[in-house]
């Protein structure tokens, strides 16, 4: 099968692999979209901390955004797996820690993680093996496009909840790329007073394309009181501008992850009183996401502009976007789906 692999910084190829067969308690799935994120990205530069740690080494297949059909299953599976559509966890704990017993799974020291740690082959290939227990089913009204944006949102939705969301409550969201917007995507479903900040004037214009009307820069930001806010950038700054920004008792959640280390002043979260939560996955959310999908409570799918094949990943890592023919359309989203099959 087909599989995009990244060899080292800044180089990958397309290339032939064995497909996968399932092991015992595994299933295959046959991939039908898979997105792609800033980890993905990391990995294509060398920037991502998993390779200076040893997490992760080259050659490396990612993905860990993804949906599909199940096409085959190993022992002790039911059969009936089948032909179901289904994404899956990212996060395969262990399974004997007791960070594992306790549901905690995605913070296992042993864990494997889809695409990204201990070289678990990720979902940029036709098909992909994933243990039948990190599986959750997708009913009809979560197409392949949806699917794929299930992990993304889960991570959101995880992050929204750390807000002890109530309606009316004023959400500050910094970062108005994919997972900002979802996040003010699950804000909003939950009456929440969303606000977002940003700096780049396009993508800001978008996230007024999507309805939100309360849209900043740090210039333009008004005295509101806000009792969360929720940090979805890579911007070392940010995450004390929360600490300082947010009303006291009120809540700091951290999803984005900068290149250097991001300093707070604990003393101001002391004095504050403030709750401060970090988010490292969708472990948890993916349930409550499929069926915020499913019943139309958020709809991400503005989210994407295009759906490319395997050819054209390695320009999108690199942070070049196709050039588009004449009478094609592309969306202004900030998402592009992978269609590994196509």
């Amino acid at each position: 099968m087909r599989a995009f692999v990244i060899t080292g910084p800044g180089k990958s190829e397309v290339i032939e692999v064995e497909p996968p067969v399932a092991r015992a308690g595994e299933v295959v799935v046959d991939v039908e979209r898979a997105g792609v994120c800033g980890t993905d990205m990391e990995f294509y530069s060398g920037d991502m901390a998993y390779l200076a740690s040893g997490d992760a080494t080259y050659p490396i297949r990612i993905g860990h955004e993804w949906c599909g059909v199940v096409s085959a299953v190993g022992s002790a599976v039911s059969p009936e797996w089948i032909g179901r559509r289904v994404t899956g966890d990212t996060m395969l704990g262990c399974g004997r820690c007791r960070l594992c017993r306790t549901g905690r799974q995605h913070t296992c020291a042993d864990r494997y993680e889809i695409g990204i740690r201990h070289g678990w082959p990720g979902a940029l290939a036709e098909q992909l093996a994933v243990p039948v227990t990190a599986l959750l089913p997708l009913p009809d009204a979560v197409n392949s496009m949806l699917g794929a944006l299930v992990e993304p949102g889960g991570t959101a939705r995880r992050a929204v909840q750390a807000t002890d969301p109530v309606p009316g409550k004023p959400v500050l969201v910094t970062g108005p790329g994919t997972i900002g917007l979802l996040v003010a995507m699950f804000a909003a479903a939950r009456g929440m007073d969303v606000h977002l900040l940003g700096a780049d004037p396009g993508s800001l214009e978008f996230a007024r394309s999507l309805g939100f009307e309360q849209v900043w820069t740090r210039d333009t930001l008004p005295p509101v009181p806000f009792d969360a806010i929720v940090d979805a950038t890579n911007a070392a700054s940010l995450p004390a501008f929360a600490i300082d920004r947010v009303e006291p008792g009120g809540r700091v959640v951290y999803i984005g992850l900068s290149g250097e280390p991001s300093l707070i002043d604990t003393r101001r979260a002391v004095l504050k009183d403030l709750t401060v939560v970090g988010v490292l996955s969708a472990s948890g959310g993916l349930a409550d996401t499929i069926e915020a999908y499913a019943s139309g409570a958020v709809d991400p799918r503005p989210l994407v502009a295009e759906t490319v094949g395997l050819d054209q990943v390695a320009d999108l890592l690199a942070g070049h976007r196709r050039s588009v023919a004449a009478g094609e359309r592309r969306g202004a989203g900030p998402k592009t789906l992978i269609n590994p099959r196509g």
